[in-house]
């Protein structure tokens, strides 16, 4: 039976992280359960309520949730769910409460100094969504505009650096997690929200009018994002990069895209229209734990 892990928890798991940071698989054999960190609302991994979740990497998750119970020799492992923000992943997967991070967290070199991160499974492509009728049809046009931009992400970050966005001006808002961004957008407090832009088609899929936005041409950042691990445990981590370089080689990572990105999803059945990128297929060609420093984008 899969269940929530209670928040009362999370502070006697934390008192036991030096010995769960060290082995993570013998932290699993001994329980007899693997906590998977989830995300409310995340183009990659959401909820459907209840205490159901489900996206492409839960799904990659799911089945390398397979091969634990396969290495383990645990048919019956328990899988604990523990929902997780932009601000408290990190922390969670360095405290020992969660055991794969299964959201959609931007592989970097500072984040790789507090955890580690498997191989790429999706580069993403940070973007801007505006209203179709807003007269916002490029980075110089959002001067005096307010964005919108989820807490504990880098986005509006990268927004600032981008050449085209020099010497543009603009305000900050920002909502606790990404369908609260988006609801800035919509509601009108925001004129525009940056963020991945897988994150804003599902937004954008999921809302009352799809028609009534657009995500402007240019590409503020490529980012690998990868499922999060613990630091210094390579048993563990070779173990889940095994497993996607298996979904990978046979087909099964290519039949999730097709699932979550050119086919209805739940909960409205709507299409996202996301067809596999060429940077993607890269990473899945040679697969690699690389930070988002080792790419670079056009400007």
């Amino acid at each position: 039976m899969k269940k929530q892990l209670p928040i009362w928890t999370l502070a006697v798991i934390g008192l036991a992280a030096p010995w769960v940071q060290a082995d993570t698989l013998a932290k699993i054999k001994a329980s007899g359960s693997v906590t998977e960190g989830v995300r409310e609302s995340s183009g990659l991994s959401y909820t459907l309520g209840n205490g159901q979740y489900t996206g492409f990497h839960y799904d990659v998750c799911a089945n390398i949730i397979e091969d634990i119970k396969k290495q383990l020799n645990l048919p019956n492992l328990q899988v604990k769910y523990q929902p997780v923000t932009s601000q408290n992943r990190i922390p969670l997967v360095k405290n020992g409460t969660v055991d794969l991070e299964c959201g959609s967290t931007t592989n970097t070199e500072a984040r790789q100094r507090d955890v580690a991160f498997a191989v790429t499974t999706y580069v993403e492509e940070v973007r801007v969504l505006v209203k179709a009728n807003s007269g916002i049809n490029g980075l110089e046009d959002l001067a005096g505009k307010t964005i919108a931009t989820t807490t504990g992400t880098t986005s509006v970050q990268t927004l600032r650096k981008h050449k085209r966005a020099e010497g543009v001006n603009f305000k900050e808002i920002f909502g606790k997690d990404h369908a609260d961004s988006f609801l800035l957008l919509e509601g009108g407090r925001a004129d525009a929200f940056v963020m991945d832009g897988s994150i804003l088609a599902a937004n954008v899929a999921k809302s009352k009018e799809p028609a009534a936005y657009k995500i402007l041409d240019e590409v503020l950042s490529v980012e690998p994002i990868a499922i999060m691990l613990r630091k210094d445990d390579p048993a563990f981590k070779k173990l889940v990069d095994d497993s996607i370089k298996e979904q990978i080689s046979n087909g099964t990572l290519a039949k999730l895209w097709d699932k979550w990105f050119l086919q209805p999803i739940p909960p409205a059945g709507v299409t996202i229209g996301l067809p596999l990128s060429a940077a993607t297929q890269a990473a899945w060609d040679d697969p690699n734990d690389k930070p988002m420093e080792a790419y670079s984008v056009q400007e």
